[in-house]
């Protein structure tokens, strides 16, 4: 049988490394499934993974890259399966992850004529995509897919191919050697990007004047956990996480103040009042205030993106380098400072803090005090657990309650904080690393937004893991209940009952209902026991 445009595709994406995408089917895309059906049954195909909306198929090609730094990928047809894709997406741009997007369209022939599930997708998918072209000839797909990978993978963005029903079932034709035509090729290979000598003297001299320096990291760091340790211990320096680095360093470590922020911690509160100088590495933290006032401190940034540069706190010295080589190129410029008193004191308040967040955990509640659920879990993790979190009251314990341990990873949705990520982030970590635990911590109203219906992906697909171990924790206080904090806090207003109140669901009966386990906890002195049958269950896990 002749090659097919839509073979040539699922071939070229299979060059560039592509070994697993998440999607749902539709008319307007079944040219490529069939292409990935031909492929696997002659053993050189891709794993498709069938979610139960596009939105949670776009929310797991972010978690994929977020947790393997590979390109994530999603599927969908066109029309509403296309539009599905776009929070997903917007989570990925905001976060900085590397994720294509491939989207059916109406056949070439219907265009622009109002034809049923037309859309003109490229302009939909304009904002959100660093990358977006609808194919016109089966020629133009091999340098789409050249171009459109390589665009995402080097900016840490997306990308989005829209490929008509008709051209997918076109015969490949390669381009010719004439005029009018371009010939591509697959492969990127990441730059080494460091500042300039002369810039880097600069920042050393900031860093080097400073009496009580301040680190801030966040997940473009996560490469460089030993250049800021090593950086923070010559300055004498603290180091506070935003919330996307959390996993970059443990918890552990004495002058790691953990969380900045609205959802943050003491400690990082009062280390960003006091320093003299910062170090922002990595971080597009968005919440100013939580940073030291203006004028206050002598500021060098590195980051890899330059947009992203002087962009919360005007900087001495911006470095547009990778962290972790730029940190390294760095290093031997500073000095070791003698004095300690400043990171000592760092310390000092960091044990105070966690003796104040065990007493608010063990604070009683009615029934239970959310805050000990997550605390009861920390100590219980391997080493190689994956966390992740929604958006919520959950990312509160997230930020201030887990102790991340040194070769744990966790993450939640950052820039874009939308509700409904934890499940399939939790889905894609456990197809990326299926001998791991994975815990995600949601709350009900995400449950209830999107993420009960994904617990039927789990159903569907656990029992190929080989390792059953995903917990699903539900916090189920029947209240959106960060948004009444907000409503009470920032608005001055009393709860809105018809806004807040949602139902009570058995989402642990749900979960035994589906074959998976069902764990309820109304009793504190049982989370602990609880977390143990959990982390030892043989399969999926929702503990309620």
């Amino acid at each position: 049988m002749a090659m097919k445009t839509s073979d040539f595709f699922v071939e070229r994406l299979k060059a560039w490394g592509v070994t697993r995408i998440y999607g749902y089917p539709g008319d307007g895309i079944n040219g490529v499934l069939g292409a990935i059906q031909r492929a696997n049954k002659a053993g050189a195909g891709i794993e498709f993974i069938q979610v139960r909306h596009e939105e949670m198929a776009a929310f797991m090609a972010v978690g994929h890259a977020k947790f393997t730094g590979e390109l994530g990928v999603c599927l969908s047809t066109g029309g509403p399966g296309a539009t599905h894709l776009l929070t997903g997406l917007y989570d990925a741009k905001l976060d900085h992850a590397p994720v294509l997007a491939i989207s059916g369209q109406a056949e070439t022939t219907s265009r622009a004529s109002s034809y049923q599930q037309e859309l003109n997708l490229d302009r939909v998918f304009s904002d959100v995509a660093n990358f977006v072209q609808e194919a016109a000839a089966p020629a133009q797909v091999r340098h789409l897919v050249d171009r459109g990978v390589r665009i995402a993978k080097a900016q840490n963005g997306v990308a989005v191919l829209i490929l008509p029903k008709d051209l997918q079932d076109e015969p490949w034709q390669a381009p010719p050697h004439l005029h009018g035509f371009t010939h591509s090729g697959p492969g990127y290979q990441r730059p080494k990007v460091v500042p300039y000598h002369e810039d880097l003297l600069r920042a050393a001299e900031v860093l080097n004047a400073g009496k009580k320096v301040a680190i801030l990291i966040g997940s473009g760091a996560r490469g460089a956990a030993v250049e800021v340790v090593q950086a923070a211990n010559l300055l004498g320096a603290g180091v506070a996480k935003a919330l996307l680095g959390k996993d970059v360093l443990p918890d552990d470590a004495p002058f790691v103040t953990g969380a900045i922020g609205l959802l943050g911690t003491k400690p990082s509160s009062e280390m960003m009042k006091h320093c003299d100088t910062l170090l922002m590495v990595g971080s597009g933290f968005p919440w100013t205030e939580f940073l030291p006032e203006e004028g206050q401190a002598q500021a060098v940034q590195i980051d890899i993106d330059p947009a992203m540069l002087g962009l919360r706190y005007p900087c001495e010295v911006n470095l547009h380098g990778d962290a972790a080589e730029t940190l390294r190129a760095l290093l031997p410029l500073l000095k070791h400072k003698a004095d300690r008193h400043w990171q000592e004191d760092i310390a000092r308040q960091v044990q105070e803090w966690w003796q104040v967040m065990e007493e608010r955990a063990m604070a009683p509640a009615n029934p239970v005090n959310p805050q000990r659920v997550v605390w009861e879990m920390s100590p219980l993790l391997p080493e190689n657990t994956i966390v992740t979190s929604d958006s919520g009251s959950c990312a509160n314990w997230f930020a201030r309650d887990y102790r991340v341990k040194q070769g744990q990873r966790a993450t939640l949705s950052g820039g874009l904080a939308c509700m409904g990520a934890a499940v399939p982030y939790a889905i894609a970590a456990k197809f990326a690393f299926p001998h791991q635990p994975v815990v995600a911590l949601v709350g009900d109203g995400a449950m209830q937004m999107n993420n009960l219906a994904e617990l039927i992906t789990i159903q569907k697909y656990w029992q190929g893991w080989g390792d059953g171990r995903l917990i699903v924790c539900v916090f189920n206080n029947q209240d959106l209940n960060q948004v009444t904090w907000e409503q009470r806090v920032m608005e001055g207003n009393p709860r809105f009952e018809a806004s807040q109140d949602i139902p009570n669901v058995h989402y642990a009966a749900f979960a035994e209902m589906l074959g998976l386990k069902g764990i309820y906890v109304d009793d504190p002195e049982k989370l602990s026991a609880a977390w143990l049958e959990a982390l030892n269950s043989d399969r999926p896990v929702v503990l309620e």
